[in-house]
């Protein structure tokens, strides 16, 4: 699985360097192209789910046991944090953005049959796998609600409600839009929350702040080592990403309005790491002093937590429905929501028994996009080759809303 995953992370970033040295300055445009701010929002909070508010706190500590992980002894626990998170493995999503932006409709790949049902299959298996985090990590964060460690009925609950939720809310892009938005904004204000009680308290100050985020410097110090995987569980947060990556890029593309390739890529890779940055720093403070994040606190993570979820699902529910025609349309809202309820629950219970593994989901993934190539070389080279713009239908749809505009 590592030599997998090292060649799949490898032609990942060959393919983002030729990519910038082929096409950097086109313009990309989608086929429902939004303003700059809102596809940063789109692209944030469908990025990312649960595990960037609730997996910090509880592994900084183990990042910082050498004894027990000495591959972590070049850098410290906010940068190994930050590093797992942010910046460089997010040009995995700009790839397969830009892909599904401009190479996609050339050569439609991922209208082949098979190759469709396998994306498919991981697009739903992340969705369960985002909802089996929510879960797992729940009596962390809600203590009061059981023993901390076991998960009970109330958890089950919260997850079904969350999924149920999702599942409506991707009926309608409306409400695609909202959430993004929405959820940043919700974001923003936890950070804010949470970065005045440490250091504007009597016992802190705000210099405190700037010497902890200072440690994020050493990320880019050592960014070389986060490129293949540290150990097992580095390993997992690899192939995390990559079972994301082609959906994201696919739900993504369709939003960006006129970026040229390499902002679009810089758009991916800073806008969304300033906020990480920030939220992490604080959240190490937190840790590393010994700030109990209990009561209010743990409820407006869990909120945000749950938001993240909700954004994330619905986007990626509404892709998979989309490519698979199990659309609104055809099987009516009853009928929509109650299946996609009853699939995605019934696979965060397999999740939950160890039955699936998100490793094997990004494995196929790298399998996606390795075929891929294969198949542009085999089959469309010379079109591919030829390309200097976006599809000519998404240039003359982005004409006619700046001229609304």
């Amino acid at each position: 699985m590592t030599t997998w995953l090292s060649i799949g992370i490898l032609f990942t970033f060959a393919a983002i360097i030729f990519v910038l040295y082929r096409w950097g300055n086109m313009k990309c445009i989608g086929v429902t192209p939004v303003r700059t701010f809102t596809f940063i929002a789109i692209l944030f909070t469908s990025g990312l789910d649960v595990g960037l508010i609730m997996f910090p706190l509880t592994e900084f500590a183990g990042y910082a046991d050498l004894a027990t992980s000495p591959e972590y002894s070049f850098t410290n626990p906010l940068a190994i944090e930050f590093g797992f998170w942010a910046f460089f493995i997010w040009a995995f999503y700009f790839l397969t953005c830009f892909y599904f932006c401009v190479i996609e409709p050339r050569v439609k790949f991922f209208e082949i049959p098979l190759i469709k049902f396998i994306n498919n299959l991981v697009i739903i298996g992340t969705c369960a796998f985002t909802a089996y985090l929510l879960l797992v990590n729940l009596p962390w964060y809600l203590p009061e609600i059981g023993d901390g460690e076991t998960v009970v009925g109330s958890f089950y609950l919260v997850v079904f409600a969350v999924i149920a939720i999702a599942v409506y809310s991707s009926t309608s892009i409306r409400y695609v839009r909202i959430l993004s938005l929405g959820s940043s904004w919700l974001f923003m204000a936890l950070i804010a929350l949470m970065w005045s009680s440490a250091f504007l308290s009597d016992s802190s100050n705000v210099g405190e702040f700037f010497t902890t985020f200072a440690l994020l410097g050493d990320y880019f110090a050592n960014l070389h080592s986060f490129v293949l995987p540290l150990n097992d569980y580095h390993e997992f947060y690899l192939y995390w990403w990559f079972a994301w990556s082609i959906m994201i890029g696919q739900f993504t593309s369709r939003f960006v309005s006129g970026l040229r390739t390499y902002q679009v890529l810089v758009s991916m890779m800073v806008f969304p790491s300033i906020p990480i940055a920030i939220w992490f720093t604080v959240l190490y403070y937190y840790s590393s002093n010994g700030i109990p994040v209990t009561g209010f606190y743990n409820l407006a993570m869990v909120f945000v937590g749950m938001t993240f979820v909700i954004n994330s699902l619905d986007s990626l529910v509404r892709l998979y429905t989309d490519n698979l025609n199990l659309t609104v349309q055809r099987f009516g809202k009853l009928k929509y929501v109650l299946g996609n309820i009853v699939l995605l629950g019934g696979l965060t219970m397999l999740f939950k028994l160890d039955f699936l593994q998100i490793q094997w989901v990004g494995a196929l993934a790298i399998g996606l996009i390795l075929g891929c190539f294969g198949y542009i070389l085999l089959a469309h080279y010379r079109k591919v080759s030829d390309i200097k713009r976006s599809p000519k239908a998404n240039i003359v749809d982005f004409n006619k809303i700046e001229l609304m505009n």
